[in-house]
């Protein structure tokens, strides 16, 4: 299926997003992104400016993850957010809904949150993804959640976090490839082989989060 790594490589979102994260750190994952012409590095927001310029003469994106890891912030913080992000060079968006208003039954929350992210993302010309966190709901709310954006629009619906108590699985993605419509769908959480990235990608999804990008590719070239 894959040509060679970098057709690998352009699938990846390059993940870094510790609490202990240091400039060293995010100088690396830049030069790791660089090095294996990734898609994007996915970091947390105070690092968008420092990347953004890391990667100033490369075609990779910088993206931001918003209200993350548990998506309990307001609408209004999570769009302040969104925005500010933007402003700092962000070229894609993750964030994640509010689980609280899923489990409480509020999907005109959830849809309100969405539809205001997304909009500020597409006045921008931003990449938008919504993480559902998997783990966390029942098969009825993922078909839910996937319904909504396949109104709403967003680029991508994500799995997971990587935070939450369990990862992407294929019953998950599956369910949201069935009813997202042409939404596209991002894996996330767990993925660090390459049979199981490929078996992702096999099924349609079109970006994987992943901090284990070199290991996946290594592994690939070790096969050819």
């Amino acid at each position: 299926m894959f040509k060679n790594e970098y057709e690998i490589a352009s699938y990846i979102d390059h993940t870094f997003l510790k609490a202990y994260a240091s400039v060293d750190d995010l100088k690396k994952l830049c030069e790791q992104a660089r090095n294996m012409k990734v898609k994007m590095v996915a970091i947390n927001p105070a690092w968008v400016e420092f990347c953004k310029n890391e990667l100033k003469d490369t075609d990779i994106h910088v993206g931001a993850a918003i209200g993350f890891p548990l998506g309990q912030n307001t609408i209004e913080t999570k769009y302040f957010e969104t925005m500010d992000a933007i402003k700092k060079g962000a070229d894609e968006i993750d964030y994640v809904i509010n689980i609280s208003n899923v489990k409480d039954n509020k999907y005109d929350l959830v849809k309100e949150e969405m539809q205001k992210i997304v909009s500020l993302c597409k006045e921008n010309d931003v990449i938008s993804k919504v993480i559902f966190e998997n783990c966390y709901l029942n098969k009825e709310e993922i078909v839910k959640l996937s319904l909504i954006a396949k109104e709403v629009q967003p680029d991508f619906i994500k799995t997971s976090t990587g935070f939450g108590s369990g990862n992407a699985t294929f019953e998950d993605v599956k369910l949201m490839l069935n009813n997202c419509g042409n939404v596209y769908v991002k894996a996330a959480g767990g993925i660090k082989d390459f049979t199981t990235f490929k078996k992702m990608i096999d099924l349609g999804v079109k970006r994987i989060g992943t901090s284990s990008g070199i290991q996946i590719i290594n592994e690939f070239l070790n096969r050819k």
